[in-house]
């Protein structure tokens, strides 16, 4: 796109001219951006006060955690708290078995706590509520180095009680502040996001079909375009919603970010456009509107999908683009409250309360555990074998580090590190040594503190690009002065902390990050295959006669697939931060992957809808003629699935061209069991079954030929 072209050509002019550009569009305020900053701030300032008036130790830690929760919706935020006791439960009863086992034994303590650290980043990528992970997670990490120490063990149990009272305020606190927040806001932040960017495009494409110059406008779609929808997907998935919801949502957040980066072409292309395309522009516009005030509530109706015009010739294919992309996010929107195949039959729905369905069968998570536990226990290892005990930090810094590790992007450790260096010897020294010895109450820090936060968080609530910088140099700042309750004279503390943070990133590089020896966009690549061969699988169930079997199979696959969706997401936006020889044939293969990775969603959706037939759910069950060659029909598209992803792996295959006689097999099955039958609700049905086909065979097939088409242009090029 010419978006991404423009942030190559800024990226290779001078890399002080592409921090300036990134600073400017990552800095940039946005709706809502305002609000969830001062939350964020007043959380940590609230935490910090009690423990500083109180003398609570911990204090730091609870800052932290008020800091970098996720904000999520206020269902979720209340669940948060009521799954709080079993999470602290849990962590606590490993923390005072281990004590009780190993007690007195250096060897046995050793492998306990590697043991620990292993189950703790396991849960963090495996458990189901991320929440409760992050919770079970913090208190034992927090508190291991406690019960290293020479002390009582009266004095190792009351400090790790007061772990869990700062962790228990820092919640119960972020969770009042948003339920009162959410009590005001009448829009959830995903829908104020795709209204902006409707109007935004909608006041471009007025202008323009009136001929006016919008410099404004202009200015506010490239923004939106650079962007990008990564923050939406972020907020959708916490935002609690039914799966259901969030899948067809997650459709429409791609299909509006398409919108936009089409919107963003306009003043190139259009310069000056036809009466024809004027016309069209005006059309479009109104129609876009209109999807702004369904969402907002003004209307209960979205408008009819515009039909195609491509057969005039004044017609711009771009705009003929952007009404099938604005068609397709009408078509989409219009069923995103309908129950999913899951919903029609909830008593045999599974039930997974404390693992994600993939948890044991996704080589994800035991990668991520295996990364993570290597890191924390080379760390624990190191401070306890040279007897630095100032530098326990870096443990948690393990553990914080991966609760915001996206992708594979070398750029995320530039992030860590100078976010350390900016937070820890900058303000953090600078404040012991410039300006805390100057202040005389808590007043003065009460000020300081604030400035630092509303800075990180700032930062923090930028998109995944940069987003870690605010966190970790909040982090660094708190974890130096927040953990005394008097102005430090000494800088040999700070200066342990610092060393600390810098060890545990250090370990996080290396082994974390380094030793996957993948680029973002090579793991993009095998994100997006694997997705290609799930969908193939899915395609294919249920293959079993046993209904609750099917639906547990096909719920499993459903939720690594829409996790994947969001995964190569992520990845897109760790290629854009990842340098070198390759980045132009990177940047190239990041957009194809997308514009696929948009149509694989809508066949998904399509996909799940279609289901329900062949789970054979009540009112949708098939005849058997039909259902025979539905199920040879399957095959043969997870056939041509299959096939996609060895051409994307470098490994081209042919493709049958059966699926479409099938398709015309079908159909006659279909015409011929509805002349046997009567009644407008078998016929709806049945229609509705034969639409799905059709959508299915037609991506895939569309996907494959564009798949073969750009193999044979780079055969050509090569």
């Amino acid at each position: 796109m010419i978006v991404d072209a423009q942030r190559s050509a800024v990226a290779q002019a001078t890399p002080l001219a592409w921090l300036r550009s990134l600073l400017r569009e990552e800095l940039a305020p946005y709706p809502g951006r305002g609000a969830l900053v001062a939350r964020m701030v007043i959380a940590a300032t609230i935490v910090m006060l009690i423990t500083m008036i109180f003398r609570i130790p911990y204090g730091a830690y609870g800052a932290i955690f008020a800091l970098t929760i996720t904000r999520e919706s206020p269902e979720t935020t209340v669940e948060a708290v009521k799954v709080l006791v079993l999470g602290f439960a849990a962590a606590v009863a490993i923390v005072l078995l281990g004590a009780i086992i190993v007690s007195g034994e250096p060897i046995l303590r050793l492998v306990w706590v590697l043991c620990i650290f292993f189950l703790i980043f396991f849960a963090l990528s495996a458990m189901s509520n991320s929440g409760a992970a992050a919770r079970f997670g913090y208190l034992i990490i927090i508190t291991t180095p406690l019960w290293d120490q020479h002390v009582s063990s009266e004095k190792k149990v009351e400090s790790t009680l007061w772990a869990i009272g700062v962790i228990s305020f820092a919640t119960i606190i972020t969770a009042v502040i948003e339920i009162v927040y959410a009590r005001l806001q009448p829009i959830d932040v995903v829908t104020v996001s795709l209204i902006e960017r409707l109007e935004g495009t909608a006041s471009l494409l007025r202008s323009f079909s009136a001929d006016i110059s919008d410099s404004p406008s202009e200015s506010n779609v490239e923004r939106l375009s650079m962007l990008g929808t990564s923050r939406m997907r972020r907020d959708l998935q916490r935002s609690g919603y039914s799966r259901g919801y969030v899948q067809q949502m997650g459709a429409v957040v791609a299909l509006v970010g398409r919108l936009v980066d089409l919107a963003s072409t306009v003043p190139q292309i259009l310069g000056n456009p036809s009466p024809a395309s004027r016309t069209q522009m005006k059309r479009l516009a109104s129609h876009l509107q209109t999807m702004v005030d369904y969402l907002l509530g003004n209307s209960i109706t979205l408008p009819r999908p515009i039909q195609g015009t491509t057969d005039n010739a004044d017609i711009v294919p771009l705009l003929s683009e952007m009404e099938l992309t604005t068609a397709l996010i009408i078509e989409t929107l219009s069923g995103a409250e309908a129950p999913d195949y899951l919903a029609l039959i909830q008593k045999d729905e599974p039930h997974h309360k404390l693992f994600l369905p993939d948890a044991f069968s996704n080589p994800d998570h035991i990668r991520f555990a295996i990364g993570g536990g290597l890191a924390a226990c080379t760390c624990y290892l190191a401070y306890n074998l040279i007897d630095w005990a100032g530098i326990s930090t870096a443990v948690t810094t393990c553990f914080l580090t991966a609760l915001t590790t996206v992708g594979a992007s070398r750029q995320k450790q530039v992030l860590r590190f100078s976010g350390a260096i900016v937070g820890g010897i900058l303000l953090g020294f600078g404040a012991q040594m410039f300006v805390l010895p100057a202040m005389d109450s808590i007043t003065g820090f009460l000020l300081l503190f604030i400035a630092v936060s509303i800075v990180g968080a700032w930062f923090a609530t930028a998109s995944p690009r940069v987003s870690y910088f605010g966190n970790q140099m909040t982090i660094a700042f708190y974890l130096i002065n927040l953990e005394e309750f008097r102005f430090q004279t000494s800088l040999i503390v700070a200066r342990d902390r610092v060393v600390g943070i810098l060890l545990g990133l250090s370990a996080m590089w290396l082994i974390f990050d380094k030793l996957a020896g993948r680029t973002a966009a090579m793991a993009m690549k095998n994100t997006f295959v694997s997705t290609l061969r799930l969908m193939g699988k899915l395609m294919q169930e249920p293959v079993t006669s046993d209904r609750r079997e099917g639906i547990e199979r096909t719920y499993t696959l459903r939720e690594t697939i829409n996790s994947n969706f969001e995964k190569l997401r992520q990845l897109a936006d760790g290629v854009t931060l990842e340098f070198g020889p390759s980045r132009d044939r990177d940047l190239a293969l990041r957009r194809q992957l997308l514009g696929w990775q948009l149509r694989l969603r809508l066949l998904f959706l399509a996909r799940v809808n279609l289901l329900k037939y062949r789970l054979r759910l009540p009112g949708f069950e098939l005849p058997a003629s039909v259902d025979n060659l539905q199920k040879t029909f399957d095959a043969r598209i997870a056939g041509i699935f299959a096939a996609m992803a060895d051409r994307v792996d470098g490994r081209a295959d042919h493709v049958d061209e059966d699926a479409e006689v099938l398709l015309l097999q079908l159909e006659r099955a279909v015409s011929e069991y509805q002349s046997e039958q009567s009644g407008y609700s078998t016929e709806n049905r049945m229609q509705t079954f034969l639409s799905l086909s059709r959508r299915i065979i037609e991506i895939a097939r569309s996907l494959d030929q564009e798949m073969e088409y750009i193999e044979v242009a780079e055969q050509t090029h090569a």
